[in-house]
């Protein structure tokens, strides 16, 4: 990651010496640019805090007491409203497992935290509009409900 600010770094230099003008003209676009966007990723990191209070037990608790339906509806509803790239939750899904929790419900949990963006849903909102991004997000959940009990037929754990 050094190497790339370290590059970038390098390159805004040299366009600062070849062409003063030009590289002033496209710091300003680009603050423009980044100042239209900033509010709604405040807005995520705002909901990303307080998702990040709750803690993994807590959630592993509440999801292995349950692995019927209700089980895969709320590792949907806590994977929407999660966020965390897949190195991070991969291994938790791990965690999960060895805590008692379903595979079904794990896929669920997993599915939809990949899928539905509930936490990016004002930026999603800005750049596809109000109705596209629901009927995204809509849909998404449904398949991800659909992996879960194929997951749960397959391994055994619904039928």
């Amino acid at each position: 990651m050094i190497g790339l600010y370290v590059i970038t770094g390098l390159a805004f230099t040299i366009s600062f010496f070849i062409d003063r003008e030009k590289t002033k003209k496209a710091v300003k676009i680009a603050w423009k640019k980044f100042s239209k966007i900033l509010p709604g990723y405040l807005k995520i990191l705002m909901i990303l805090s307080i998702v990040l209070l709750v803690p993994n037990e807590l959630i592993a608790q509440y999801l292995g007491e349950s692995s019927s339906f209700l089980g895969i509806f709320l590792g949907g509803v806590f994977g929407s409203i999660t966020m965390m790239p897949g190195f991070i939750a991969y291994p938790l899904a791990g965690v999960f497992l060895e805590q008692g929790v379903s595979r079904m419900v794990i896929a669920s949990f997993v599915t939809t935290l990949m899928m539905v963006g509930v936490a990016t849903y004002p930026v999603e909102k800005q750049y596809f509009g109000k109705s596209s991004t629901i009927i995204r997000n809509v849909v998404a959940f449904g398949i991800a409900m659909i992996i879960a009990i194929g997951m749960g037929i397959f391994y055994g754990e619904l039928i």
